[in-house]
């Protein structure tokens, strides 16, 4: 079991549901206009390792508190009984394009020694540092500075009234209420984040959607964000769930294809996992193995430059830490390249014991027994040139000499034109 698939032991209702596992748990991602979600807990499942042979691949160059203070509310006097560690004043400005910014907005923290009277509502918030949690900038009916308050000293139903509208939007992959709110500049963090660490980008890329992917990116969201349940970026979302159009969104807009979660995986790797595990023959699972593949292409593609492998020189090392030694044909320096990202003909033809060499031209042609064209190559190492069967024969070397061919018969007619007087 892994990403995408339902526990048997969990009854859901009809529910378009997401589900990811990970480090012991599951977690059902809805499209209910709720703004949360249900975690249950599962046992793990043993990770899956795949290595993948795509031919010739050339490697490029907690805010946390131990007492309950009483919550802020929208009706009551307040009183603080913790004094955060946090600095005594802050100060933000905003910038108007073309317009001389206001004087900035002073704010404060709590003064454990002052009394705050009720809540008009919160006009702020920003994440944490490692998105531990959640403070909003709280503005009061008296005569107060804003202030910056920890979420868990917030009233459930004052931090619910701001924040529900974002995360509904997120969760149902909404992108016109998206940028409505991010249009309303109301001193929203971008990156906010749930209990478990996780910002609206990796929600809507979870669901596949581009243009509020788009959307946060372009609005300033963090694209290498770490969830904390796993250390997860984006582009893991991406890859898990299999969505090959916003992991291309996602690299063209500066996403890191090498970031690693937490068990040490970059999203290739999960990809590769995940298509391991996916069953081969079967109808069903049909079109996921390809989104897979595409997923994999997608990410190969940003971590990888094609190149032609001249020869196998050398092997090192045993079971998944198979390397061998490359020589490729653009005249790059000889590399340690993984078993598993060189064409599986090449891996092939070394372990048989089949030597190479280096042909230098065709030098003729001819039609083979079994009525395939064969090539006369001639070899930089080998003084007599031999017969070889076309899928031996490098492609260049076949076009060029095809070129010369024809060269030569032109020319053949031309002159036998002359001779005989006229066309």
């Amino acid at each position: 079991m892994g990403w995408g698939f339902l526990s048997p032991t969990i009854n859901l209702s009809p529910l378009d549901c997401l589900i990811a596992q990970y480090t012991h748990k599951w977690y059902f991602i809805t499209h209910s206009t709720k703004p949360t979600y249900t975690v249950s807990s599962h046992s793990s499942m043993e990770a899956l390792f795949v290595n993948q042979s795509p031919s010739r691949l050339k490697l490029s160059q907690k805010h946390t508190t131990t007492r309950t203070p009483s919550l802020l509310s929208l009706s009551s006097q307040l009183h603080l009984l913790h004094k955060p560690s946090y600095p005594t004043s802050l100060s933000v400005s905003a910038t108007i394009e073309n317009q001389q910014a206001p004087p900035p907005l002073q704010f404060q923290d709590y003064d454990e020694d002052e009394s705050y009277g009720e809540v008009n509502r919160i006009i702020g918030s920003r994440a944490l540092e490692n998105g531990t949690g959640m403070e909003y900038l709280i503005e009061w009916k008296d005569d107060h500075a804003p202030t910056w308050v920890p979420s868990n000293y917030i009233a459930k139903d004052v931090v619910a009234e701001y924040e529900t509208p974002w995360w509904t939007a997120a969760k149902k992959a909404d992108d016109s209420a998206l940028k409505q709110i991010i249009e309303a500049d109301d001193g929203r963090d971008i990156d906010a984040v749930d209990e478990d660490g996780r910002t609206a980008l990796l929600f809507v890329v979870g669901l596949g959607s581009e243009p509020c992917a788009k959307l946060l990116a372009e609005a300033g969201a963090n694209i290498n964000h770490r969830d904390n349940t796993g250390g997860l970026t984006a582009l893991h979302m991406a890859a898990g769930y299999v969505k090959p159009g916003v992991a291309k969104l996602l690299i063209d807009v500066g996403a890191d294809p090498e970031a690693e979660d937490d068990r040490g995986r970059t999203p290739l790797d999960l990809a590769r996992e995940i298509l391991k595990a996916t069953p081969k023959g079967n109808p069903m699972q049909f079109a996921r193995r390809l989104g897979l593949e595409n997923v994999i292409r997608v990410l190969e593609e940003a971590i990888f430059e094609y190149a032609e492998v001249q020869e196998i020189l050398e092997k090192r090392g045993k079971g998944e830490k198979v390397e061998y030694l490359v020589k490729w044909k653009d005249g790059e320096d000889n590399e340690w390249v993984k078993m598993g990202l060189i064409g599986e003909d090449l891996v092939r033809d070394f372990e048989a014991g089949l030597e190479y060499a280096v042909a230098e031209c065709v030098v003729g042609r001819r039609t083979g027994d079994d009525g395939m064209n064969e090539y006369l190559v001639k070899w930089t190492d080998i003084e007599e040139a031999t017969w070889e069967p076309e899928e031996n024969v490098d492609s260049d070397l076949i076009e060029e000499f095809e070129k010369a061919q024809m060269r030569v018969e032109s020319k053949a007619v031309m002159e036998a034109q002359l001779s005989g007087g006229g066309p």
